[in-house]
């Protein structure tokens, strides 16, 4: 998975007027995005649960009626070709992409079909997609007329079509909306005046970024394993078997550390000089890593996520970026797991304040 030529996200708003305000909605209240540029695959059929659990890195062959996970596809070396949600819902199982991923994720579906009892499709045209963020997620949800999921990854059918799914990112409280596309404007309407703010994509970048939540193409590259980024628990189950790639699963996590991390970044920029996705990360002039998603965050100020080797220390002086987009940047001590580094009193608040005194 590449990172896109374009904007991923340039077919719905980047913001409503005030991005910073909407995160802050998004951080102490609630906020509603849209998110309909999201893809959509269906998977009914009677076999789809047992034929998803061979093909993907999460253990779904049990999964209740009702649930959600995520999971990956990945390639024969264990690298990371495809993340997707999992929502399972009715007789359907439904996966939900970044729109770009799913061409390719769909044909390699279909072409893995043989004779099971499957019929992948593409639902994008179908179901949209809107999020709801913040603590005040279930009051919103409640008061719209809509189900609230009693907990993280549950699924709740929508009278109507659809469903809502609760989240664990990219907020402390958050929820997908998934409903036909028909009515969204509706579910719009009776979501912001149920007390959600409207915001944009940016607002809710900024908070994935924050709760280091990768995504696949901007904060990963060809070579990625699950282990680098986090996905090892959430998307990647470490005792099945039976999928493409397992075999690095299995080894890295039994026989050592992965050779990168993600980490989050604290740039010393303004708007006009700040990196972009794929720039690298230098220090003392050799290339170490390479940044990903670049934000502006409402509490720290510019950040970005980016992989970068084990080796890094964690107080190494670094910038990010190529030519005139290259900024001084430091890595935030809370984003390395604790096995990684030792404590650093005093400096973690230096870093949540940012890098522009």
């Amino acid at each position: 998975m590449t990172i896109p030529a374009t904007d991923p996200d340039a077919a719905v708003p980047a913001h409503r007027g005030d991005p910073l305000a909407e995160q802050r909605a998004m951080a102490r209240a609630a906020a509603v995005v849209d998110r309909s540029h999201r893809g959509v695959i269906a998977v009914p059929g009677e076999e789809r649960l047992s034929w998803l659990h061979l093909l993907l890195t999460q253990h779904v062959s049990e999964l209740p009626a009702d649930t959600g996970t995520e999971a990956l596809v990945l390639d024969i070396n264990g690298r990371v070709l495809h993340h997707m949600g999992v929502a399972s819902t009715g007789d359907t199982v439904y996966l939900d992409t970044d729109a770009v991923e799913v061409p390719e994720l769909l044909d390699y579906l279909k072409k893995m079909v043989f004779w099971a009892k499957v019929e992948p499709r593409d639902a994008s045209a179908e179901l949209a997609v809107l999020s709801v963020v913040g603590p005040e997620t279930p009051a919103v949800l409640t008061a719209a007329g809509l189900p609230v999921p009693r907990q993280q990854l549950d699924v709740v059918a929508v009278d109507g079509g659809g469903f809502v799914r609760r989240m664990p990112w990219p907020g402390a409280d958050a929820a997908d909306v998934v409903v036909p596309r028909e009515s969204m404007s509706t579910w719009w309407e009776r979501l912001s005046s149920a007390g959600a703010r409207p915001a944009g994509t940016m607002a809710f970048e900024a908070l994935r970024v924050e709760a280091l939540r990768p995504r696949n193409g901007l904060d990963t590259d060809d070579r990625t394993i699950p282990h680098e980024v986090g996905w090892i628990g959430s998307a990647v189950h470490l005792t099945k078997g039976c999928y493409r790639g397992q075999e690095t699963v299995a080894r890295v996590a039994n026989l050592g550390k992965p050779p990168r991390r993600l980490v989050l970044l604290h740039l010393d920029s303004g708007d006009d000089h700040l990196p972009v996705a794929g720039d690298p990360v230098v220090r003392e002039g050799r290339t170490v890593g390479r940044v990903g998603t670049v934000v502006q965050h409402h509490e720290l100020g510019p950040v970005a996520l980016a992989l970068v080797k084990r080796t890094v220390p964690v107080d190494a002086e670094l910038t990010a970026g190529a030519d005139e987009r290259s900024a001084p940047a430091a890595i935030d001590p809370a984003s390395v797991p604790p096995e990684d580094t030792a404590p650093q009193p005093g400096r973690a608040a230096q870093m949540r304040g940012g890098l522009r005194g």
